[in-house]
């Protein structure tokens, strides 16, 4: 262990520590040739739950998995068929989508055990995500002719939109003035 990195600070469990040393002699054709003193930056990544919520569910399969549960494909078979995951892919993500709490298994028969899967209260709750990359995807991706639509109860084709639950507000346009621990501020020039 370097002396620099054994006095950087820690930085949390689960956080990453970037370090970058510099010492040598720098020069270029036409440049003045200088020396950079050894600099030791220690930076920290922005807090935040959309990174913490990444790293459960921001890899392809596990989304799809979610998806499939959603529109009520239970079995393994049906969940490898309708994301085109690798067997070994799709078992590795369902066993840590279940270890996390997103998916439970239900077993349905005892010879051979098989099992359904189906979301947990929290997994549900990424369907709004879902819907929402959705309809990013199909304003930006599939235009002219968006490959899966949906009724709403309320007799209209399904419209996916973020607002702020008080005012009902587009949340895209009208957030301002963030707060909390995951916060930084570009710093004074």
């Amino acid at each position: 262990m370097t002396r620099a990195e054994e006095s950087a600070p820690d930085l949390g469990p689960g956080r990453q520590r970037f370090e970058r040393v510099q010492g040598r002699a720098v020069s270029c054709p036409g440049c003045i040739r200088f020396q950079v003193r050894d600099i030791v930056e220690v930076m920290s990544p922005r807090e935040c739950s959309i990174t913490d919520a990444l790293s459960l569910v921001g890899e392809r399969w596990a989304l799809l998995v979610v998806r499939e549960l959603s529109h009520g494909v239970r079995r393994f078979g049906g969940i490898a068929r309708n994301t085109g995951a690798p067997r070994d892919i799709l078992t590795t993500r369902l066993r840590k989508l279940e270890a996390v709490g997103i998916v439970r298994r239900e077993l349905y028969s005892e010879h051979p055990p098989r099992y359904e899967y189906h979301l947990t209260e929290a997994g549900a709750e990424l369907n709004d995500v879902l819907l929402t990359l959705m309809a990013w995807g199909d304003r930006h991706l599939n235009a002219a002719d968006p490959p899966m639509r949906f009724q709403h109860t309320c007799g209209h084709r399904f419209q996916a939109a973020v607002v702020c639950a008080h005012c009902g507000g587009p949340a895209r346009e009208q957030l301002h003035s963030p707060s909390g621990r995951g916060v930084i501020t570009e710093p004074a020039s």
